[in-house]
């Protein structure tokens, strides 16, 4: 008889329970960054660039973002290689990283050292890329959107601390 394939593989469905795990994970980490948000002292008395994107954009950005991120995480897991574990665990730092930027930002109102935290972050991404791109380009490549509105944040957070008294001391305070 010929292979059905309708049939009941479990192997297939194993193969997706690693999905299921990265998505959980880029979940957690979005629910407890959630919890740090910009609030009455963001909006109300910073001064912001005129090219501040609208709020409401912000969820849409990082929903598609953190899929990307889960999904690429799930490729190299997929692939096996022996270096997977040394790039996820710079997945990992990222995505630690990624969680306490918002807590320093928002949560501390810490502006100035949630930029250099977030300099760090970006150092640590492209270590994470990297390592990717030695296993699977494609799943490196899925981390440039990320590594791009980063960039972009990283410019915006910098505007954000120069126009409300950025300097040295304002890191420290």
């Amino acid at each position: 008889m010929g292979h059905n394939k309708t049939e009941f593989n479990p192997l297939m469905i194993s193969r997706y329970y690693s999905l299921i795990v990265f998505l959980l994970l880029v979940v957690l980490a979005a629910a407890v960054a959630g919890q740090f948000t910009a609030g009455v002292w963001y909006y109300e008395t910073m001064q912001q660039p005129a090219w501040n994107p609208p709020g409401w954009l912000f969820g849409p950005v990082w929903s598609i973002l953190y899929m990307l991120m889960a999904l690429a995480a799930w490729m190299i897991w997929q692939t096996g290689h022996r270096l997977r574990n040394g790039a996820l665990a710079w997945w990992l730092i990222q995505l630690l990283l990624n969680v306490a930027w918002s807590w320093i930002f928002f949560g501390l109102h810490r502006v100035g050292f949630a930029l250099l935290e977030m300099s760090l972050l970006i150092g640590i991404l492209i270590m994470c890329m990297q390592s990717f791109r030695l296993i699977s380009r494609p799943a490196a490549a899925l981390m440039l959107p990320y590594l791009f509105w980063l960039l972009f944040g990283w410019a915006l957070n910098l505007t954000i601390w120069l126009m409300n008294g950025g300097g040295l001391q304002s890191i420290i305070n």
